[in-house]
């Protein structure tokens, strides 16, 4: 007779503690618990409630309607998520390209941002195939930072307009200068009451989630939260503020067309496509890399992951959505939640694909200035302050680095904002690392007369050339010199040249001697 299994048990592989030798023990029915869905059920639900007032935030603050921020939600977690690369971070529009899409919608138009976005996704593809994804990890985490920086200052001023159901000026600097007189309209009450106190409720509300004594009620998602109260106010109060106007996901779908063709002819659309692609993979990258610190499951194959997210803008931009990155907020939450495969992620876009096809009606109840709240605090905690307070006290130049990078973007825009701080960190790297140490000695020779000797060490480049010219061509001309340059590490043409020539001026106007160790190469 077969004896029932005893509760002191282990589950199948683990053998229980003072177990007779021989004897397998047998596999209880709480082994179940031990399947992977268990943790990635709730897991996506979680993210799914994080994703759903983002997704639809992103395409509002960008200017297209909120199902096609939707619709990068759900591809993000139907099709990336299922593809190799990174098991657990979560896909779909962020705010990190909010700025640079609104521009693209504002000149370009909506119909054209699928071929934009379609352009990306191949151009993604293109480098995933050239293994391409592993060199964005070279660029400077000063870069990215201030860039992200950027990007948050920029969304922040802008979705300010919209807390006061105002529009948003276009440029960085119109937004700044026009501050004061929003300022002044919110005080005047010449702004809408009703939608800035919305607002300003749904931001505290989101600041102060998380100190809420109530560890259950902490277990709801600070977004979900602040826009539920918000359309929960609005709908009880009937306040007359702007809401979030819904289609049908298949209302907005849109096709590339003949007549989109035009955003790539010029360099304007090219550059907008080169933006789309620098932009989306290095934050999808770099939030793989947070997210693998985050976990000790499988680490991200970065050539892999770039492809997967190629294939998303592809299919982004074949059906005229936003375009999508691996977002740090979703994918943490995703970690956080306890997550262990990709099925987690695939669910979440189940979960979006789901409420909007049986509740579309839901979202049309959500206030346009608690999106904007929820924008001012996502764009706010780009801002790296402890990273720029800690690198002011150690790295200045770094700091220096990330605060001209965000500058730049406000003033600028993202394309052109990175480009200067890609170059000023490669300027400060080859500043730093060009260095010459040029020491002048002086001796007397057994003649009884003054013998200077200059010795050169470290690297010589074009550079330091001002700095060495200067040096040599204070030595006098009446007495030997002795040039050193021995302990060069490297020494480039403009150096050369100019040592060069100072040796062949020096010796046609001086009476003694120079002699130059070792002889300097033949230059034309």
């Amino acid at each position: 007779m077969t004896r029932p299994p005893h509760r002191s048990e282990s589950p199948p592989g683990r053998p229980r503690k003072n177990a007779p030798p021989g004897r397998r023990p047998r596999p209880p029915i709480a082994a179940l618990r031990a399947l992977p869905w268990r943790q990635d059920l709730p897991a996506s639900l979680v993210v799914f409630l994080v994703a759903l007032p983002l997704c639809v935030g992103v395409a509002v603050a960008s200017g297209v309607p909120a199902e096609l921020g939707l619709v990068t939600g759900i591809v993000g977690g139907l099709v990336v998520g299922l593809l190799p690369g990174s098991s657990l971070q979560v896909s779909g529009p962020a705010a990190g390209l909010t700025v640079l899409v609104a521009d693209a919608v504002r000149e370009f138009g909506v119909g054209a941002l699928g071929l934009l976005v379609l352009a990306t996704g191949l151009l993604q593809l293109t480098m995933g195939a050239l293994r391409l994804g592993r060199w964005f990890r070279a660029m400077s985490a000063s870069v990215v930072h201030g860039m992200l920086a950027g990007i948050g200052l920029t969304l922040v001023l802008g979705q300010l307009y919209a807390l006061a159901d105002r529009r948003a000026p276009a440029t960085g600097p119109d937004k700044i200068t026009g501050l004061p007189a929003l300022v002044k309209d919110v005080l005047a009450a010449a702004a809408e009451p009703s939608a800035v106190a919305l607002g300003l409720g749904t931001l505290l509300v989101l600041i102060g989630w998380k100190y809420l004594p109530e560890r259950a009620a902490r277990a709801l998602p600070a977004p979900l939260a602040a826009v539920g109260l918000a359309a929960a106010v609005t709908a009880v109060a009937d306040l007359p503020v702007a809401r979030v106007r819904v289609a049908g996901l298949l209302d907005v779908v849109q096709l590339p067309d003949r007549a989109s063709l035009g955003a790539l002819a010029g360099t304007a659309g090219i550059g907008t496509v080169v933006a789309f692609t620098l932009i989306a993979s290095a934050e999808t990258l770099f939030s793989a890399a947070a997210v693998d610190r985050m976990h000790h499951g499988p680490r991200t194959d970065y050539d892999r992951e770039l492809t997967a997210q190629g294939v998303g803008n592809t299919v982004c931009g074949l059906l005229g959505a936003l375009p999508m990155t691996a977002v740090i907020v979703r994918s943490a939450t995703n970690v956080q939640a306890g997550a262990r495969t990709k099925a987690s992620r695939f669910l979440h876009g189940f979960w979006l694909l789901l409420f909007t096809a049986l509740l579309p009606g839901a979202l049309g109840l959500v206030p346009l200035t608690a999106l904007a709240a929820v924008l001012v605090h996502a764009g706010a905690k780009l801002v790296p302050l402890r990273r720029i307070a800690a690198l002011c006290r150690g790295h200045r130049g770094e700091a220096l680095v990330l605060v001209v990078t965000a500058v730049a973007i406000i003033a600028t825009d993202l394309f052109e904002g990175v480009l200067i701080g890609v170059g000023l960190a490669v300027v400060k790297s080859a500043w730093q690392t060009s260095h010459l140490q040029i020491a002048v000695e002086e001796s007397v020779l057994p003649t009884g007369q003054a013998l200077h000797r200059v010795r050169l060490s470290g690297n010589a480049t074009f550079l330091r050339l001002p700095r060495l010219l200067d040096t040599l061509e204070r030595l006098p001309d009446d007495r030997p010199v002795e040039l050193d340059w021995s302990g060069l590490r490297h020494l480039d043409h403009a150096c050369t040249v100019a040592l060069a020539s100072w040796a062949a001026q020096h010796r046609a106007r001086s009476t003694a001697p120079l002699a130059v160790e070792p002889p300097l190469p033949t230059v034309a």
